[in-house]
């Protein structure tokens, strides 16, 4: 599938690059070297449902994921970058029926509206972005070895659930109790599991289970839903969860560097993901480090489509916000602390960012002062350390403050805080 426009990054002309990047990884509760192999850096990042609007809680792990890009190309990597898309699930179904609308062209709609809002944050894009259905060929393989390998099961479709012409008339699930890597990644009891999986996705009470936990992989096709060829499957569409393990396997292979997304996404999602991979070629195959952007509230509650309290990327820039002003607003939040969305945080961004372009005024592009090259190493100094962007911005604050006052101003910080941090001033 076709991604967003891609925006130029500017080169540092500098005696020496950024630093090794160390994150968090939510699998070993540790902060962790992600560096990458022979040069490369592969980062897998989980992508919207289409079904609505991009909103700030997935435009703040849009932007993290895109600061550790630009901290890994500083330091010298090249980067591989996969995201999908889920452009066949239960809630994008739901929300075209309840719209009278066809779900692709809800779909279609949707991703256009993210494309732009991306390129509007100046989020470098996916080197892959690849839809759910792209990868339904791969999901078939995965699940028919899975069948053959004994570890994954079938359950009969309820008798009042009509199948469609070629349908088998049963679900695919994969048998939990034979891989003994589940609850690595999340490091959740079982009652913290089942007390969110239905909620989450999952189908805890489904009769013919052999556990409650046990994840979909291929639910065999019904009346009025779409499907798909699935060989000795039958008609029907993969699972939620099987999409991102063929999709990262297919794209980065065994063992790449970050799985990246929110902290809602660490169980089912992330967790089944990676025993799905597991289940397929080995306990290795999957992510080294699990990086997870908290939540964005508002009022109190956590943003989300469900509940309805959105504040839209798109709606913001419709009224004349700047995407810059919004960019650094997200920035101004550590990527691992949940906070609340308020207007006062856009009042202070839009500050910053007219404090930052009046020091951009006063800079000469080719001058390379000791200031400026010791803002930039603060500055890549705070993104090595667990993507501490608040630290960044001041970096710059206290550089934007000090030209204010009459010193001279380094065209290499303006260069910098559009290669690093993706601020364009």
């Amino acid at each position: 599938m076709k991604t967003w426009s891609t925006t130029d990054v500017p080169r540092l002309p500098i005696d020496h690059e950024g630093m090794p990047v160390r994150v968090h990884d939510t699998a070993t509760d540790a902060l962790v070297p992600v560096a990458g192999q022979d040069g490369t850096a592969r980062l897998y990042v989980c992508g919207i449902t289409p079904y609505d609007a991009t909103h700030l809680g997935h435009a703040a792990t849009y932007v993290t994921f895109d600061v550790l890009q630009r901290a890994w190309r500083d330091a010298g990597l090249a980067v591989t970058y996969v995201q999908n898309v889920t452009d066949v699930d239960e809630p994008l179904l739901q929300r075209a029926e309840r719209d009278g609308l066809d779900w692709r062209e809800l779909a279609r709609r949707e991703i256009e509206l993210f494309f732009e809002d991306m390129e509007a944050l100046r989020v470098l894009p996916p080197d892959h972005y690849v839809g759910a259905v792209e990868g339904i060929p791969d999901d078939v393989t995965a699940v028919e070895q899975l069948l053959e390998a004994g570890t994954a099961y079938l359950v009969d479709v309820p008798e009042d659930e009509h199948g469609v012409p070629g349908a088998t008339g049963s679900d695919v699930y994969l048998d939990l109790s034979t891989q003994p890597s589940f609850g690595a990644v999340s490091g959740w009891t079982r009652e913290q599991m089942l007390e969110v999986f239905a909620d989450r996705g999952g189908d805890p009470d489904r009769p013919g289970k052999r556990d409650r936990l046990d994840p979909l992989l291929w639910r065999s096709g019904r009346e009025g839903e779409p499907h798909w060829d699935g060989g000795a499957l039958g008609q029907g569409r993969p699972g939620w969860h099987i999409e991102c393990s063929t999709i990262a396997q297919r794209y980065l292979g065994p063992g790449f560097d970050v799985q990246g997304g929110g902290t809602d996404l660490v169980f089912p999602h992330h967790e089944m993901s990676a025993v799905q991979a597991a289940a397929s070629c080995g306990d290795d195959c999957f992510a080294r480090a699990y990086v997870h952007q908290a939540m964005v509230g508002l009022e109190g509650e956590k943003m989300s489509k469900s509940r309805g309290n959105l504040v839209l990327v798109s709606r913001l820039r419709s009224t004349g916000v700047d995407p810059m002003a919004i960019r650094l607003a997200l920035l101004s939040q550590h990527y691992r602390t949940e906070w609340e969305w308020t207007d006062q945080l856009l009042r202070d961004a839009d500050d910053r960012l007219d404090l930052w372009r009046r020091a951009s005024d006063m800079a000469a592009h080719e001058t390379i002062t000791d200031l400026g090259r010791a803002t930039v190493q603060r500055v890549r100094e705070r993104l090595a350390d667990d993507l501490d962007t608040p630290g960044a911005l001041e970096a710059v604050d206290d550089w934007a403050t000090t030209v204010a006052a009459g010193e001279p101003a380094s065209g290499l910080v303006v260069r910098a805080v559009d290669a690093l941090l993706g601020v364009q001033l």
